[in-house]
């Protein structure tokens, strides 16, 4: 967190007035053997406010998680308001400790934390926090989560498998959420696995943008794969380009094998469009399928930019022109340093959607 957000509790003991809750005297895990270490943040410029109505609202206010703290600032720097004040630390053995530092009664509280890697403490955060709001009397509780974690996992597709994807749902209602906001959900039906009112929102109008401004010639948009026909549609649509389709194969997690390239894509520039960059093997490989189908050049785009294991490397060492991304996950270090990978802002889309939320006015019209 920034240094103005945290106070600094070097040990928690026995003998203090408010120990954490589960390290009293009774217990055999003392709580003067956990040492809490401050969770860093950093800051990056944000867009201009958008309006001072909310900031003049005491019933209004956003916290952030640890996840991605500075998507938190630019969505509050366009609304124009504070990011709300807590103090987030963990444990020496990676219990999180967390406290609101300011009364939120009957507020309208908006919590901005993705489930991104590393997955489970950052899920766990979410929750412990949102209890923390609950406990506190906050009028109503929207878990903003950029990048839903386990959304892959939403069905049984083997056999004693659990539905993940189901279960992090009820996790979040039970936690606290009134209503939660999600960008670009690996499947649509997810938002059936809660009880409560869910706003999915889009990166395609950032993604659109961008690739209008860039007036790529010949282009045509791919799907990787059959799943994502309907996202692509819609992409091409806009762009109003040709559509074409990869046939792939999946043979174990995270192992794909590209078979066969629907659509006349030679001498065109492609445009890869996916939901998620994990490993990046679809991405790599539906490129080479593309380029030996006769294409010129292939750019790619996602929403949400995992980049787990090899995917950094075979990006960098890939004939894409460039990846575009947006920032609902932070990029790791080594993958900053990429060139070919290009990430753009979401705040603004996010902020507007906080708005007519909490003014209660129609999100649907920011498709448009």
């Amino acid at each position: 967190m920034s240094e103005q957000n945290t106070t600094a509790v070097p040990f928690l003991s026995s003998s203090d007035s408010n120990p954490a809750p589960g390290h009293g005297t009774e217990s055999s895990k003392q709580a003067a053997e956990f040492q809490l270490t401050p969770v860093a943040s950093s800051t990056k410029p944000a867009e201009k406010k958008r309006s001072s109505r909310l900031s003049e609202d005491k019933r209004f206010k956003i916290f952030s998680g640890s996840a991605n703290r500075p998507l938190t600032e630019e969505i509050c720097k366009f609304l124009g308001v504070p990011v709300g004040e807590t103090r987030l630390q963990r444990f020496s053995d990676g219990e999180t400790h967390f406290q609101l530092l300011e009364n939120v009664r009957g507020v309208d509280v908006f919590l901005v934390q993705p489930t991104c890697h590393p997955v489970d403490r950052n899920l766990v955060e979410l929750l412990i926090m949102m209890d923390a709001l609950r406990r506190a009397s906050a009028g109503r509780i929207t878990a903003v989560v950029p990048y839903y974690g386990y959304a892959r996992q939403d069905r049984k597709d083997r056999p004693r498998v659990a539905i993940t994807s189901k279960l992090v749902a009820d996790l979040l209602v039970t936690a606290g959420a009134n209503r939660a906001l999600f960008v670009d959900l690996h499947a649509a039906q997810i938002q059936g696995f809660f009880n409560i009112p869910v706003d999915h929102m889009f990166c395609s109008p950032v993604l659109v943008g961008h690739f209008r401004e860039l007036n790529l010639p010949n282009l045509t948009v791919v799907s990787p794969d059959a799943g994502g026909v309907e996202r692509a549609r819609f992409f091409a649509k806009k762009l109003e380009v040709p559509l074409a389709i990869v046939d792939k194969r999946r043979t174990d997690i995270n192992v794909t094998v590209v078979m066969n390239v629907i659509g006349d894509v030679r001498g065109r520039t492609c445009l890869i469009l996916d939901d998620i960059v994990d490993t990046a093997g679809t991405l790599v490989k539906t490129a080479e399928a593309l380029l030996e189908q006769g294409a010129d050049k292939v750019y790619a785009c996602a929403s949400h930019a995992v980049l787990s294991g090899p995917a950094v490397e075979r990006i960098a060492n890939s004939r894409i022109e460039e990846l575009v991304v947006s920032n609902t996950i932070p990029l790791s270090e080594e993958a900053a340093k990429v060139s070919k990978i290009k990430v753009l802002s979401i705040a603004g889309l996010l902020g507007r959607a906080i708005e007519s939320i909490h003014m209660e006015t129609s999100v649907s019209t920011l498709f448009n």
